[in-house]
């Protein structure tokens, strides 16, 4: 085998360093959406484009618990606004949840 056709010595080497590189986003992304989240629930903000647009960023980290801490109190807020739109939501995060389910058929 030539150097570049050598297998690597950890097969999920990358696989881990995607995770870690993950969770790193996610962390950040935390750090970032945590003032914004604090700011429209301090401020009882009815922007409801500038809510879902919080939503929208969120749900692309859901996969990392604090963050879906936040989503869920962005939720709670957002649904003395619009409760349809709130279960919209939250029915995206469940479908998006299930879907990742290991196991189980679409």
């Amino acid at each position: 085998m030539t150097p570049s056709n050598k297998p690597p010595d950890d097969p999920f080497g990358s696989i881990k360093a995607f995770a870690q590189e993950m969770q790193a986003l996610a962390e950040q992304a935390l750090r970032q959406y945590t003032p914004v989240v604090e700011s429209i629930i301090s401020s009882k903000s009815r922007d409801v484009h500038h809510i879902e647009h919080a939503h929208d960023g969120l749900l692309d980290f859901c996969f990392y618990d604090p963050m879906v801490e936040l989503f869920r109190r962005l939720c709670r807020h957002y649904y003395c606004i619009d409760p349809q739109a709130a279960a919209f939501y939250v029915n995206s995060y469940r479908e998006m949840r299930d879907s990742e389910e290991p196991g189980e058929e679409s």
